[in-house]
C-alpha cells in the first residue's frame, strides 16, 4: 500500500488531499496520550464539558464556507446544498449539549429509610468513531460530541475519501479549549483499524458503513467485552397510500431518494405507490427527476452530482441494466444529461417501474440517483414489501390518516418510521437500526446510554 493517503476528487478525478498514514508508532502515542488524559476528562464537570462543546460549534460553524467548499471537492456534494451538512452538525451538537445536564445526571430512587441509593452513568473510557465519506460531518457528530460531553476521549477516524472532516472537528474542539489528548483524528488503513479496534484501551467502537465492515468490527471486538455501536446498510422503503397528498408525497420521496445523488444510509431506494395513485404518481415523480442538472460540484447550478467514484456509478448502472433486462422500465433518457458518460463517476438518475423483489435493484443496496417503483393493491401487500429486506433503517408513509399510518407504522421493521417525510435525523430521537441495518443507538437522550454504563451506589447510612 502507498504511503500516503491520496483523496481523488469525484468532480475531475484530481488529487485534492495528500496525507502521510498514521504510523504505528504514532498509533501507540495517541492511545498513551487518550489514556493520560481520560481521568482528567472524566473528572471534568458536565457543564463545563458542555461549554467547551458550545465554543467548538460555534468555531465550527463559523467555517461553513470552508468546510463545505472541501466537502464538495472530497466527496462530491453539489456546493448549493453542501453548507446543510455543517447546519445540521450544528443542530445536533447543540441539541445533545443541550440535554447533556439532565441526560447524564445521577438517577435518584425513592427514599428507603437508612440508605442512599443511586445510579451513577460513568463514561466508558476511549471510544474509536469511524466515520464514513457520504454524510461524513453528520454520521461523525452522532457520536462524537455525545461521547465527549459524557466523559469519554475519542479516536476518530474518518475515511480516506473525506480526511479533512476529522481534522476540522478537532481543530474546532482544539480552538475550544479542549484538553489535550481527549479527541484525536488518526488517518488509518484498513489493516490499522482493525487493530486498533483490538487495543485494551479501547472501550467503545461506534461505527457507520456498510454490513462488511460491521462484520469486521465485530470480528475485531470478539472476546474483548467491549460495547459496540454499527450503523450499516439500508435500503428504505416508502409507502403512498390512497389518501396521501399526492404533490407532497412526489416531492418528499423523490428528494429523499436522490439527494446526495441517492448516496443515503436513510435515502429511499424503493417506494411502493397504491393502485389509485400509482400512474399519476410516476408521471409527476419522471417529470421531477428530469429536471434535475447533473454537472460538477463546484457548479452553483449543480442539482445531481457524480457519485463518489467511477466504481460506484458502474455498480448502480448495472443494477439498471440488469432490472431492465428482467422486465423493468427505464423512464429517462441518460442522453438528456449531458455529463452522463459510462466509465465515469458522472451517471443519469433513473426512475424504475416494471420493478419486484426478484430484481436486485429492488433488494440490494443503490447507494445512487435509482429509484423503483411497484404498484400495490393495500396496506397489507405494502406492508408485506417494506418488510421483505435484510434491511431495517427507517420507513416512511404518506397518508393523511394518522391513527392508520401509526398503526402501519408499530408493525414496519424499520427503526425509524416517518409520516409524510422521510431522510431526515431528529436529534431529539433515538437512531437506531435492525436486522442486517446495525444495531445500537445516537442521538436523544438514549444515545447516551450507549456511551455511558450504570454504577450503582447503595450506602447504609442508619446504623
Amino acid at each position: 500500500m502507498s504511503k500516503l493517503l491520496q483523496t481523488f476528487s469525484p468532480i475531475d478525478g484530481s488529487v485534492y488531499v495528500e496525507r502521510p498514514w498514521t504510523s504505528s508508532v504514532e498509533i501507540a502515542a495517541a492511545l498513551e496520550r487518550a489514556e493520560a488524559a481520560r481521568g482528567k476528562w472524566k473528572g471534568v464537570p458536565v457543564a463545563e464539558r458542555v461549554a467547551i462543546t458550545r465554543r467548538a460549534i460555534a468555531a465550527f460553524a463559523a467555517r461553513e464556507a470552508q468546510l463545505a467548499e472541501e466537502l464538495c471537492w472530497m466527496m462530491g456534494r453539489p456546493i448549493r446544498y453542501a453548507p446543510g451538512e455543517i447546519r445540521g452538525f450544528v443542530e445536533r451538537a447543540t441539541w445533545m449539549a443541550d440535554i447533556a445536564e439532565d441526560a447524564l445526571a445521577d438517577i435518584r430512587l425513592p427514599d428507603k429509610p437508612g440508605f442512599t441509593r443511586m445510579i451513577r452513568r460513568e463514561p466508558l473510557g476511549l471510544a474509536l468513531v469511524i466515520a464514513p465519506w457520504n454524510y461524513p460531518y453528520l454520521t461523525a457528530v452522532n457520536a462524537v460530541v455525545p461521547a465527549l460531553l459524557a466523559g469519554n476521549c475519542v479516536l476518530l477516524k474518518h475515511s480516506a475519501q473525506t480526511p479533512l472532516c476529522a481534522e476540522r472537528m478537532v481543530e474546532a474542539f482544539a480552538e475550544a479549549g479542549l484538553p489535550a489528548g481527549v479527541l484525536q483524528y488518526l488517518h488509518l488503513t484498513h489493516g490499522d483499524t482493525e487493530q486498533l479496534i483490538q487495543a485494551e484501551p479501547v472501550r467503545h467502537v461506534a461505527f457507520t458503513g456498510s454490513v462488511a465492515g460491521g462484520a469486521m468490527v465485530e470480528r475485531a471486538a470478539a472476546g474483548r467485552f467491549i460495547s459496540t455501536g454499527l450503523e450499516l446498510g439500508g435500503k428504505d422503503p416508502a409507502y403512498v397510500r390512497a389518501d396521501a397528498n399526492l404533490a407532497h408525497a412526489v416531492e418528499t420521496a423523490i428528494d429523499g431518494a436522490f439527494f446526495n445523488s441517492g448516496q443515503s444510509c436513510c435515502g429511499i431506494e424503493r417506494i411502493y405507490v397504491h393502485a389509485d395513485l400509482f400512474d399519476d404518481f410516476v408521471e409527476q415523480a419522471v417529470a421531477l427527476v428530469g429536471q434535475y442538472r447533473l454537472g460538477r460540484s463546484d457548479d452553483p447550478e449543480t442539482t445531481l452530482g457524480p457519485l463518489v467514484r467511477a466504481e460506484a456509478a458502474e455498480f448502480v448502472r448495472a443494477q439498471i441494466r440488469e432490472a431492465v433486462g428482467q422486465g423493468a422500465r427505464a423512464h429517462l433518457d441518460p442522453t438528456a444529461f449531458a455529463r452522463d458518460e459510462p466509465g465515469s463517476a458522472y451517471l443519469a438518475p433513473q426512475v424504475l417501474t416494471g420493478v419486484h423483489h426478484g430484481m436486485r435493484v429492488m433488494s440490494e443496496e443503490s447507494f445512487g440517483p435509482v429509484v423503483g417503483i411497484q404498484k400495490v393493491r393495500d396496506d397489507e401487500e405494502a406492508l408485506a414489501l417494506m418488510n421483505d429486506s435484510p434491511y431495517g433503517l427507517t420507513a416512511a408513509i404518506f397518508s393523511q390518516d394518522e391513527a392508520v399510518a401509526l398503526a402501519l407504522a408499530d408493525r414496519v421493521e424499520a427503526g425509524t418510521v416517518f409520516l409524510n417525510r422521510c431522510d431526515y435525523l431528529d436529534p431529539a430521537l433515538a437512531w437506531t437500526g435492525v436486522k442486517q441495518s446495525g444495531r445500537g443507538c445516537t442521538l436523544s437522550r438514549v444515545g447516551y446510554e450507549h456511551l455511558t454504563r450504570p454504577k450503582s451506589f447503595h450506602f447504609k447510612t442508619s446504623l
